[in-house]
């Protein structure tokens, strides 16, 4: 019998494609999604691509009943990875307590439901943001960099979401976490049928970049020119961290 996986966020950029590795592995996989930043689309896209349709329910993890309802609807979930969250920087500034209520009380809607439906682990997906401003000798960050106080509000969600859950954990909740940290990710699908395409203005370099390139944005601004930088512009180095997404993070344009 197929494990069942419940995968949150799973029409965005990460959740999808995490989607389909799971497929192809051979897990049958639910998506929870209330498609704030993505398109229902996207599992078209993941049916083409594995010829599997993962199953779907257009749900905010913020509500609880809708969320519960999951749950007793797919029994026998066994894991959940956890994507589903309010991920831009500078939103997060424009707009804290969206993000203090999105991002903690998603997280801690799921971790009450895990015992009673009885789902034994679950992946956090967190971020290197916990590492707020690193020092100088620990750059390159790895993860043995110290956590330092987040730079912006949705830094600091994912590290309150990273101690909930130790805290849960230690708590002797019956359940086995990772919290898995990772710089943004590039990329698309080999096949070109799923990719990263948010809605509305792109906050992250690279989607930008690739919509203007193809022409839904008319040209892409870089700031700064006098760093000390072979072209004088603004560059933040490639992450060590371990991750199974070979992330290149690079601040070299703001949108």
């Amino acid at each position: 019998m197929k494990k069942t996986i419940l995968v949150t966020g799973g029409t965005g950029f990460i959740g999808s494609h995490t989607t389909v590795e799971l497929q192809n592995a051979g897990y049958d996989v639910v998506i929870v999604d209330n498609l704030s930043n993505s398109q229902a689309d996207v599992v078209d896209g993941i049916e083409k691509i594995t010829g599997i349709r993962p199953a779907f329910e257009e749900v905010d993890c913020c509500d609880l009943a809708g969320l519960e309802a999951v749950f007793q609807k797919y029994p026998g979930i066994q894991g959940i990875i956890h994507f589903a969250a309010s991920k831009a920087v500078g939103e997060s500034v424009e707009k804290p307590l969206m993000y203090y209520e999105n991002n903690l009380l998603s997280l801690i809607n799921l971790l009450k439901l895990m015992p009673k439906y009885d789902v034994k682990g679950i992946i956090f997906s967190s971020s290197c943001t916990v590492y707020g401003q690193p020092d100088p000798e620990n750059l390159p960050v790895t993860e043995e960099a110290p956590i330092k106080k987040a730079e912006s509000p949705y830094g600091n969600t994912k590290q309150i979401n990273e101690e909930i859950v130790q805290d849960y954990v230690k708590s002797g909740a019956p359940i086995s976490a990772i919290l898995l940290r990772y710089f943004n990710p590039i990329g698309s699908h080999p096949s070109g049928i799923i990719g990263e395409m948010p809605n509305g203005v792109p906050a992250n370099l690279i989607p930008y970049l690739t919509q203007t390139a193809i022409g839904i944005r008319p040209c892409l601004s870089v700031f700064g020119d006098d760093y000390d930088t072979p072209d004088g512009s603004c560059i933040r180095s490639k992450a060590r961290t371990p991750s199974p997404w070979k992330s290149t993070t690079w601040a070299r344009a703001k949108a």
